[in-house]
């Protein structure tokens, strides 16, 4: 007979092979395990070590075991419409993955005027001041996003003073205190130039990128952050999330 832990490995292995866990998503805890599968602690920490010694998940100290990376090519993915992928952050979804984050900023600096973004055919304003920070953020050593964010000081006051490295989402959230009503986002394509003014990466032959356009909206449709950032096509895979609305029901 098989091994109950095996068992155990197997399914979230499995779930993780099919898409239903992605790269960076949490595993079921010891805790959940136990309780699930009505089993030992010492079966439930086996079968999480399994998935661990297999390459698919990684424990991270004090927070969890998470989903590593195991696409081909090591695509990033990143799915649009989701709450949870945004909350999360660009630096703690690459830690969670099993990548080294770090960020170079290029400009960091107070605007007194407000800025505009036109996203999904619609104008959306952040007034004044606002935060500009411009950043290459890395997985490894490798470039692969190069990101603009403009933030409202009116809605966050001395965002300015935080290190870069933070999730945006949370701050507001949970520093600002900010209801976050909706993000609205949009998905082109362009192909970039070893000798254009946007290549950033250190390209040395024109490369496929993704441009995606936020804007971050809270209550009262005050808008607290219009984004504009490039990542990289050769290194990023986009998925859609679509929930259902029954209010209109």
């Amino acid at each position: 007979m098989r091994p109950k832990f095996l068992s155990i490995s197997d399914e979230i292995i499995n779930r993780i092979k099919s898409g239903e866990l992605q790269p960076g998503d949490k595993i079921p805890s010891e805790n959940e395990l136990i309780k699930n599968h009505k089993v030992s602690n010492t079966t439930a920490r086996k079968s999480l070590l399994e998935i661990e010694n297999q390459g698919w998940a990684k424990r991270i100290k004090g927070k969890g075991t998470f989903v590593l990376n195991r696409t081909v090519g090591h695509h990033l993915i990143r799915t649009l419409g989701s709450i949870n992928a945004t909350r999360r952050g660009f630096h703690e979804s690459l830690i969670a993955e099993g990548f080294e984050p770090h960020n170079v900023v290029l400009e960091k600096i107070v605007l007194e005027d407000g800025i505009s973004s036109e996203i999904g055919g619609k104008h959306f304003i952040v007034d004044g001041p606002v935060l500009k920070i411009h950043q290459l953020r890395y997985a490894d050593e490798e470039i692969i996003k190069d990101e603009i964010k403009y933030i409202s000081l009116k809605l966050c006051p001395k965002i300015n003073r935080m290190p870069t490295e933070i999730s945006y989402f949370k701050v507001y959230e949970n520093t600002y205190h900010l209801r976050i009503e909706e993000v609205k986002q949009t998905l082109s394509t362009e192909i970039i130039a070893p000798d254009s003014d946007l290549n950033n990466f250190e390209l040395s032959h024109p490369t496929p990128m993704f441009i995606l356009d936020s804007a971050v909206i809270c209550r009262e449709d005050k808008v607290v952050e219009i984004e504009r950032s490039f990542y990289r096509g050769d290194k990023y895979k986009f998925a859609i999330s679509a929930n259902p609305d029954y209010q209109d029901a």
